[in-house]
């Protein structure tokens, strides 16, 4: 890639500023004193689930508290930077850029029980794992992230992306690999792509539209854009969320020959024919493809989602944690929170929102504690670094109230496509989101 110059008004101590506190990332601060204060406490405190919330959790509390049990409990043992997968989907990172190993972000003191949650207990205060283990606890932080219900796709097999234009980024650093042969093939050869995002909450929302967006280029670069054509088709009536972010994506989608298909929802897929049905207002329509990027519906994991802990009368099909969306709080169960995908807020499922969620929940937990009330407040802040081009990316950030939200005003516009945002997507934030694992962001 050629090299860019700095951006009008950004110095290079700009951009070490950025590197360093990776804007999608940035933290909730927290004062010198209460950084500096342990509370003492024998409280057990378990954290179901060891991903980035998790994590971030566990390290936060371990900081924050004198004599606690913090309990960590989760079967993986692989750590997956999932921000990445898109990159390994898109040709630019190799598949280990995205992989690591749980054990070396768990924070000293933390227990950690490599077994996964079978059963959630609130009202006797414990969990039980696979092997019918049972972990008392005083408090409880929900953690889990989301299930991939890849089962509610008929005709789906995750055994075969990267085979006969199958992709599916979300599904892991492997698939994203496979993805990645699979749209290279199609960048050489043409056909139809299409592209989509489920109708249920999902990890992440810009990142299908970001895909879209580097099939594009990679087309474009090979000299291949006029032998292909691409659908992007989602059951919403738009492309996201964010009114302004809607309509600036729409414009770009139009000016890069990008077809917007709205109220079309994925139901079936037809691997060996290279067909896709979904369900519109109007019935069933079939798209027939040559590359597919296929986006699951997403869920909570079954031990939540058949426990007491969802909303009974919000997402009901989906499962997630009925929490205070400005404390993270649980509605029903005091002493339970709910931080990362897990969490059922309107708005949040990305890593940047975790950064912004786990001081939050920390410091109310600390603060019940220790006895007394916080102000701490999540205000719904999630970013989403939607690369348009290779070489160029689009910083959104926003609220609960789809107003824009950006880090650095004067230096990153936030619908503006620039190399800066595509530096801080590409080399900057991954190593903010390490120190968030470890606290230290």
């Amino acid at each position: 890639m050629p090299k860019h110059r700095l951006p009008p008004g950004l110095s290079r101590r700009d951009l070490f500023k950025l590197g360093a506190a990776g804007a999608a990332l940035s933290a909730v601060p927290l004062s010198s004193a209460q950084a500096a204060r342990k509370v003492p406490t024998k409280a057990r405190i378990v954290i179901a689930g060891a991903g980035a919330a998790g994590l971030s959790m566990a390290s936060t509390l371990a900081q924050r508290l004198e004599g606690a049990t913090i309990t960590l409990v989760d079967a993986r043992q692989k750590h997956f930077y999932q921000p990445g997968f898109t990159l390994i989907a898109g040709g630019l990172k190799p598949q280990e850029y995205a992989v690591s190993n749980t054990a070396q972000y768990v924070a000293d003191g933390v227990e950690w029980i490599e077994e996964a949650v079978a059963e959630f207990d609130p009202e006797g205060n414990r969990v039980v794992t696979a092997s019918g283990r049972s972990v008392p606890y005083d408090y409880l932080v929900l953690a889990t992230g989301m299930r991939l219900d890849y089962d509610a796709i008929e005709g789906m097999d995750t055994g075969r992306i990267g085979q006969n234009g199958l992709g599916s980024h979300y599904a892991g650093p492997e698939a994203a690999a496979a993805t990645w042969g699979a749209m290279a093939r199609f960048v050489e050869e043409g056909g139809r792509g299409v592209f989509l995002r489920p109708a249920t909450e999902m990890k992440c929302a810009g990142a299908p539209l970001k895909y879209t967006f580097i099939t594009d280029d990679r087309l474009r670069q090979a000299g291949n854009r006029g032998k292909a054509e691409l659908v992007y088709a989602c059951p919403q009536g738009s492309l996201f969320s964010v009114p302004i972010v809607h309509e600036k994506v729409r414009m770009l989608y139009r000016d890069r020959g990008v077809e917007s298909r709205y109220q079309h929802t994925l139901t079936a897929i037809d691997l060996g024919a290279k067909r896709a049905t979904f369900a519109t207002p109007d019935g069933p329509r079939e798209i027939d493809y040559d590359f597919i990027n296929v986006i699951p519906p997403m869920r909570a994991p079954k031990a939540v989602q058949d426990s007491p802990l969802p909303w009974a009368d919000k997402w009901v099909d989906q499962g997630w944690a009925e929490v205070d969306m400005h404390t993270l709080k649980h509605g029903r169960f005091d002493n339970i929170w709910a931080v990362g995908d897990i969490a059922g807020v309107p708005k949040g499922k990305t890593a940047a929102s975790v950064k912004w969620q786990v001081p939050v929940a920390a410091e109310h937990l600390v603060a019940t504690i220790a006895g007394v009330d916080s102000e701490a407040s999540y205000n719904g802040y999630t970013s989403c670094p939607l690369i348009t081009q290779l070489g160029r990316a689009m910083l959104v950030e926003f609220d609960y109230d789809n107003n824009l939200t950006p880090s650095f005003p004067g230096i990153v516009a936030p619908l503006e496509e620039l190399w800066i945002t595509w530096v801080m997507k590409t080399i900057a934030l991954k190593p903010t989101y390490i120190a968030m694992l470890r606290g230290e962001a």
